[in-house]
């Protein structure tokens, strides 16, 4: 016989990082994906320019999000990592792993990890020219 006071309801949230070199752009919407609950960036935290892509900013960001995904009532989530893509940078900045760890130290359950990352398909030519970017 299982007691029901020990089973635990998750109720989920889908949770999309946007990963750049110079910000981190955090958004959390309903199940469904239609509904946005709260979207904050690193670079609204921040109290200078360079302070935006800094890790502890995407940490006091991700502290305000799960505030009001608390009082909702949302405590799981599916999570989307995003980088620039398409002809520019595929790399994930280290703000959006700061993000997930700071979720999981606040006590919320994480479904999925996914990269959503745009790649292209032949798409148009990166930037620097024939000979490449010289410094």
């Amino acid at each position: 016989m299982i007691n029901n006071k020990y089973i635990k309801k998750y109720l989920f949230g889908i949770l999309h990082i946007l990963s750049t070199k110079n910000d981190t752009i955090i958004h959390v919407t309903d199940i469904t994906g239609s509904e946005t609950i709260s979207r904050i960036s690193s670079g609204i935290v921040a109290t200078n320019g360079k302070d935006k892509k800094s890790n502890y900013c995407a940490m006091l960001a991700t502290q305000k999000v799960s505030n009001v995904c608390k009082v909702l009532g949302i405590n799981a989530l599916h999570i989307k990592i995003r980088a620039r893509g398409g002809n520019a940078s595929h790399l994930i900045s280290t703000g959006a792993h700061t993000v997930v760890t700071t979720l999981v130290r606040l006590g919320f359950k994480i479904g999925r990890i996914e990269d959503t990352t745009p790649t292209p398909t032949n798409g148009t030519r990166r930037k620097g020219g024939r000979r490449g970017r010289r410094v």
